[in-house]
């Protein structure tokens, strides 16, 4: 996620190792470690490292995408592997699409389940996030993943009250505009493209989830809307492994809602007016 100026998920350097959490890794340029460190932490709130470490091993649970190991957490620091950079190349986003896939279809208890061992009030970069579970995704993504930023953005003065109602408008309409019924899917979350490496070992690494059981267009959608190289090539991969259903083209600025809601509570009247646009473009106006 992003502001004008930086990543959302950029106000902590995350993190990858071998150690223990009595003392300090060698962490540097040469490191295998990354050290997330928890002052950093949105709010401080050693929930958050908790959640991240669930979510990393959730995701790797599914062997379907390389995560790193998590070697330890504490409410202060989280450490894993360190993931040595390579470059985007075409062959290996079309893998990585089918291994996307197949992290969606290890699928998840409920809507908005959390990981095991992760709390339900978990965080999306610097924003809370609570994960309660539901069995109807349109209800579950109106309740949970819109609403809530959109009180707060409007709280916050973002949004003006009268631009309110094209929002609530899409949460009102959303059974009819969500397409088909899907099962809940694996998701990252988070799915920006400072989240998704490219390793030297010539394999997309995942980091830095907000993980969670949600609809897997949510993630799709986090992909188009921060760019992600070699993109045509990843959804390739994605639809020989497991098509989308018809019209999913349409619902990205649907799924596209939760992410720029929540850059518009965190970085302003900018991210409001692009969520603003994406509520009209899942209306069809």
């Amino acid at each position: 996620m992003a502001s004008p100026s930086r990543k959302l998920n950029h106000p902590v350097s995350r993190t990858l190792a071998h150690t223990t959490l009595t003392s300090s890794p060698p962490v540097g340029a040469h490191s295998p470690f990354r050290l997330r460190a928890g002052a950093a932490a949105p709010y401080n709130d050693p929930d958050a490292l908790r959640a991240e470490a669930a979510g990393l091993r959730w995701l790797a649970d599914a062997g379907a995408v390389r995560v790193p190991s998590v070697h330890g957490h504490d409410r202060h620091r989280l450490v894993t592997d360190r993931v040595p950079p390579g470059r985007p190349n075409a062959r290996v986003a079309l893998r990585f699409g089918r291994g996307l896939a197949a992290l969606h279809a290890a699928g998840a208890p409920a809507f908005g389940a959390p990981p095991p061992g992760g709390p339900e009030d978990a965080f999306i970069g610097l924003a809370p996030l609570r994960n309660v579970p539901g069995t109807d995704w349109p209800h579950w993504y109106a309740e949970h993943r819109v609403l809530p930023y959109l009180r707060g953005a409007v709280d916050n003065g973002t949004l003006r009250p009268a631009e309110a109602g094209v929002f609530e408008e899409v949460c009102e309409r959303l059974p009819e505009l969500a397409g088909p019924a899907e099962p809940p899917a694996r998701l990252h979350g988070d799915l920006w493209n400072g989240n998704v490496l490219w390793g030297a070992d010539e394999q997309v690494w995942l980091i830095d989830p907000a993980a969670h059981g949600g609809h897997r267009e949510t993630d799709l959608a986090m992909l188009h809307l921060f760019g992600c190289p070699h993109l045509g090539r990843v959804l390739e991969g994605y639809q020989e492994a497991a098509p989308l259903a018809d019209g999913w083209a349409d619902r990205v600025p649907l799924h596209q809602l939760f992410p720029l809601l929540v850059h518009s509570v965190l970085f302003g009247r900018g991210y409001g007016e692009q969520a603003l646009a994406a509520a009209r473009a899942a209306l069809g106006r």
